[in-house]
């Protein structure tokens, strides 16, 4: 895909990998509809992408409404004429052993990180599929795929990242709509800030635009080809 002057809408774009992506995007020639529950942020970023040349529409707004997230995919197509890519990157993490973890921290990664990623990509998909191509970033994580002691409702979480990534995969290809579940390993983000996760070697572990490149990477692919899964990890953690 040529990203110039597509539209792009970023969720989880405040902050790490979705403002990096939603930066990369902007440079690569996108108007980026970013969407955050911390309005200070998302100003920060609008003037960012600005400096480059492109138009940003800010969504202060939280994904686990329904409500909320049908209006932000209606603006977003209403004032840019359609939505080509979407980046569904807002997640939270809560950690600790299963019998201490409690039901609202179960609950709040189930709504944040899959109840919303189904959401955002149901409301989306008719606009995304009245585009000859169009694209869906799902950021999971390799949590998605392995398992790590304090990490139960996470990682379950994630899992369900990727089933739904490629159950979408199968079903919208045919649309000419591709998926992307995205799974990067330690990020130098406020993920680690987290009693419970070791506190990683952050000169060694990845940077939020190292994940923005890899997805910016597989978005440019021509049409006829699709990175369904990217693997991005430390070298040498």
């Amino acid at each position: 895909m040529d990203i110039k002057n597509k539209v792009a809408l970023v969720t989880g774009a405040g902050k790490g990998i979705g403002r990096a992506i939603s930066l990369a995007l902007a440079r690569e020639g996108a108007n980026v509809a970013v969407v955050s529950r911390t309005a200070k942020d998302l100003h920060s970023l609008s003037r960012e992408i600005g400096d480059v040349g492109r138009k940003a529409l800010i969504i202060e707004g939280d994904v686990t409404r329904e409500s909320v997230i049908r209006g932000f995919i209606k603006e977003t197509a209403t004032k840019f004429g359609g939505i080509d890519i979407l980046v569904n990157n807002a997640g939270v993490g809560r950690f600790g052993r299963i019998e201490s973890l409690s039901t609202q921290d179960w609950d709040d990664m189930f709504e944040t990180n899959l109840r919303a990623m189904f959401l955002c990509i149901r409301e989306a998909l008719p606009h995304l599929k009245k585009k000859e191509e169009s694209i869906v970033v799902n950021i999971a994580s390799l949590a998605g795929k392995n398992a790590f002691a304090t990490g139960a409702g996470y990682a379950a979480s994630k899992w369900g990242v990727m089933a739904l990534s490629k159950c979408l995969l199968l079903e919208e290809r045919d649309a000419g709509v591709r998926t992307i579940a995205v799974c990067p390993g330690s990020v130098d983000t406020r993920f680690f800030a987290h009693e419970s996760l070791p506190n990683p070697n952050r000169e060694k572990i990845l940077k939020a635009e190292d994940v923005a490149q890899a997805t910016i990477d597989a978005i440019k692919l021509p049409q006829r080809a699709m990175v369904s899964e990217i693997e991005i990890r430390p070298t040498n953690p």
